[in-house]
């Protein structure tokens, strides 16, 4: 055990488990004002929820066995999990690792739905796909499966967290319908830079801690990781100014996500150059994925957790299997001469695509024919925060909108 590496690990566990409530104050500020705690419900309630789960079974489900698909259940409730022996740290500190993906990627998923969808559908659904999706998919690409086998590489989670998330996200979007009241402007702005300056500061333990180790590596993905954001944030500003005349300060922010998102496969695979590129060019293909795509297609997508989490995954994935240089993770994108590993990142992403979508579709279904999924009409319109929770987030006697 190397006593170097568990610091670093506690650290960036403690970071990445930061992500949760930033991802809260992110979708709670670009809510509806009548909705934020219910917004921001959907997400913290994944601290809960996911770290029990997680604990009972999905460590054991996504890295035990040597299954194509999902692990064993040798790891029931932490057994055998070792807290003291370990390759540079011990399985314990791994698995505490491992358990804050799991409570932000269910976390990510619930924008897609924010505004209509009830409590108690939206948490059973989260409750059976952290075993359902997660668990196969982390068991997959991390744990020896399917993934890992053809050839996959997954630096800290764009298949697993960002593509499985996003897709499930635009399934239950899809499966909901649009909001009654469809379009508005987030109520809350700031609560949207505290969110994405808290979400950057923990995606920095979320790619340079996925080295599993106080090294060049980790040192390496954390300066891609932050290179990506930064030259994504200036490219979203950069097409607000050419389309709009003006940048703003929600699109500075969705730029600066939509960087580390795309980043987080590659992190550890890319140069530094490649972060930056990689960068400017993902926030065109989310701002058109935002922008054009969601209006023709018409599905309500309120949050954009598939326009930024979905496409930027995938986007993110594709240029790892284009632009890895051998010289710093091992793995030989297309532009070094082999064509292999954009083959299987591909093949991978399509995968992913086809499981979390069809098992997400499954789940919605079984749930659906017990409990309806949406609020009453009535509801919708009165808000979120009261019928759901009789809360309220701000003093209306005061006068403040509720819209």
């Amino acid at each position: 055990m190397n006593t170097g590496n568990v610091a670093f690990i506690v650290i960036c566990t403690g970071l990445v488990f930061i992500m949760t409530p930033a991802l809260a104050f992110f979708y709670g500020g670009l809510s509806r004002q009548k909705n934020i705690l219910n917004t921001m419900m959907m997400s913290i309630c994944t601290l809960g929820l996911a770290s029990i789960i997680w604990v009972l079974v999905g460590y054991s489900l996504s890295f035990s066995g040597d299954g194509l698909f999902i692990g064993n259940l040798d790891k029931l409730f932490f057994q055998n999990v070792s807290m003291t022996k370990g390759d540079g740290i011990p399985e314990g500190l791994f698995a505490a690792f491992q358990m804050m993906f799991a409570l932000i990627t269910s976390a990510i998923l619930t924008g897609s739905v924010a505004g209509r969808m009830r409590f108690s559908a939206i948490f059973l659904f989260l409750a059976a796909w952290l075993i359902v999706v997660y668990a196969p998919m982390a068991h997959m690409v991390w744990g020896g499966g399917l993934l890992d086998k053809l050839g996959s590489v997954d630096f800290a989670g764009g298949n697993v967290v960002h593509i499985s998330s996003g897709i499930s996200g635009l399934v239950l979007a899809i499966v909901l319908g649009k909001r009654k009241e469809s379009g508005h402007v987030p109520h809350n702005i700031p609560f949207v830079v505290l969110g994405t300056g808290l979400l950057w500061l923990g995606w920095f333990g979320f790619n340079a801690g996925s080295a599993l180790a106080a090294d060049g590596l980790a040192i390496h993905a954390l300066l891609t990781t932050n290179t990506a954001a930064a030259a994504a944030m200036l490219s979203w500003m950069g097409l607000e100014k050419i389309r709009h005349g003006k940048p703003s300060i929600v699109g500075s922010c969705t730029g600066a996500v939509v960087g580390l998102v795309a980043i987080t496969p590659g992190a550890g695979f890319v140069s530094i150059q490649s972060a930056l590129l990689i960068g400017l060019l993902v926030s065109p293909v989310c701002y058109y994925g935002i922008s054009f795509v969601k209006e023709k297609l018409g599905f309500d997508d309120a949050l954009d957790a598939f326009g930024c989490h979905g496409i930027g995954g995938i986007f993110g994935g594709i240029m790892t299997g284009i632009l890895a240089d051998p010289a710093i993770g091992g793995q030989t994108g297309l532009i070094f001469g082999q064509s292999n590993l954009f083959i299987v990142q591909i093949l991978s992403i399509l995968i992913t695509i086809a499981f979390a979508g069809t098992m997400s579709y499954i789940i919605i279904s079984i749930i659906k024919r017990f409990m309806p999924l949406r609020v009453s009409q009535t509801d919708e319109l009165q808000g979120m925060d009261q019928c759901e929770h009789n809360e309220q987030a701000y003093n209306t006697a005061l006068g403040l909108d509720l819209d």
